[in-house]
């Protein structure tokens, strides 16, 4: 219930928490002139009111048929595009902006474990200003707007071949256990991308055409209890190999970073200073894997403490700063 109470304010704009401080307020300070018994009635039917308004709010915000769920902001504005083209005006797009094949994922469908997770993104993984508190907020909205579905509209979860959306598929399937909800998987590995997010608006178009079956009980519960075994693990990186999520250590791809940074040497034939962006951009290019160049930049600022490379610049962001091997 308390976190209930949390995300209720959180996702209140500030007229409207500032409206229901100042009714509080005013009931107590008319409680000179009621007794108390009136002054705890009142109190309620404020916060009731309140209640009830925004649960009314999320329900009647926008009507629609359909709900699509993807795990990217290239991937849902593509098929935004895509539905705009084909004129489906009845379809709502959620979307998670986080990378699930990073950082730790234990007890997320929890208020413990989202802290926890975004907790170990401040500590390693670098932001610009109000950057990570905007994710966050975005991840609690998200998390709302799912849960505030009504159970007769069908969802459609579109999910590649990694581990990122394939974390974040048994993610959400586990914030949707217990929904009545008709649930598709709109899988796009077989397009030959790393991630939806690579797929065109035209390409999701044709893909939106052809739906497959929707999960039936049993698949529901698979990916839930697989959800379960994920949540319950500390790991912080995790990759996609042989059709399954595999959790890794946190160092799995430092090596790979070493040997990169050596092919970059004797390409550029010197073994000065190169720009960590060119780095990580290179390594990035060629993992097949999706993993985040935040997280590739967090190793890279490791194997600098543990004096793999030297440094030039101030590593505040990875375009400030350049590496070169010792």
């Amino acid at each position: 219930m308390i976190d209930q109470l949390k995300k209720l304010v959180e996702h209140s704009t500030e007229d409207e928490v500032k409206s229901l401080l100042f009714h509080m307020l005013l009931r107590i300070n008319m409680a000179q002139e009621t007794e108390h018994s009136q002054l705890v009635k009142d109190l309620k039917n404020t916060y009731q009111n309140f209640v009830e308004y925004k649960r009314s709010q999320a329900v009647t915000e926008k009507t629609y048929e359909v709900v699509h769920i993807l795990f990217g902001d290239s991937a849902s504005g593509s098929l935004k595009i895509a539905l705009k083209e084909r004129d489906v005006g009845d379809a709502k797009v959620l979307a998670f902006s986080d990378v699930f094949s990073i950082g730790p994922v234990w007890k997320l469908h929890e208020e413990r474990g989202l802290h926890h997770r975004y907790e170990w993104l401040e500590n390693y993984i670098l932001f610009e200003g109000d950057e990570l508190a905007e994710c966050h907020e975005r991840f609690n909205e998200t998390i709302s707007e799912i849960e505030a579905i009504p159970d007769h509209i069908p969802i459609t979860i579109w999910v590649g071949g990694n581990a990122h959306e394939q974390t974040a598929l048994r993610y959400v399937l586990y914030l949707l256990k217990g929904k009545q909800n008709v649930l598709y998987i709109m899988n796009t590995t077989h397009s030959h991308t790393l991630d939806t997010g690579e797929l065109s608006p035209e390409k999701m178009g044709m893909m939106y055409e052809h739906v497959s079956a929707p999960l039936n009980k049993e698949q529901r519960i698979a990916y839930e209890e697989e959800w379960q075994e994920l949540s319950a693990t500390q790991e912080v990186l995790r990759i996609w190999e042989n059709g399954e999520i595999k959790r890794v250590r946190e160092d799995y791809f430092d090596e790979y970073i070493i040997h990169t940074a050596e092919r970059l040497h004797k390409k550029l034939e010197n073994h000065g200073f190169m720009k960590s962006a060119r780095l990580i951009g290179e390594v990035l290019g060629h993992v097949e894997q999706y993993i985040d160049d935040g997280y590739f930049e967090y190793r890279v600022r490791h194997l600098i403490m543990n004096g793999v490379f030297e440094i030039k610049g101030v590593p505040k962001a990875m375009r400030f700063y350049s590496v070169k091997l010792k």
